[in-house]
């Protein structure tokens, strides 16, 4: 699952949560103050983390990283200042695991 943020001056990045659980913490359309975002960042992330871990025995290296550029961007603004969520998009690996010809989220 893939979601766009839009932080507080304006540039955007795409993220990636390896569950769908992000929909329970976050809202496409919504504004959240970079704290409260990066709180249920952290919170969603560290689920959808577990949940590869239960499954397959390891945790989702890209979630980490995903969680680690959130913390990263956050810093460069006031906790009070508000992102967006623009939009979700569902990934479109195959569980995981790479197509022929295919780099990007989910492929390992």
């Amino acid at each position: 699952m893939m979601f766009d943020v839009r932080w507080p001056d304006g540039s955007s990045r795409s993220c990636y949560s390896p569950s769908l659980i992000i929909e329970e913490y976050l809202s496409a359309g919504s504004g959240y103050p970079v704290s409260d975002f990066l709180d249920r960042s952290r919170t969603c992330l560290r689920i959808a983390d577990e949940r590869v871990r239960e499954k397959y025995g390891f945790g989702c290296a890209q979630s980490r990283r995903t969680l680690t550029l959130i913390t990263e961007s956050a810093s460069r603004f006031d906790p009070s200042a508000e992102i967006t969520i623009e939009a979700f998009r569902r990934s479109t690996s195959t569980r995981g695991r790479a197509r022929p010809g295919r780099t990007g989220p989910g492929v390992t």
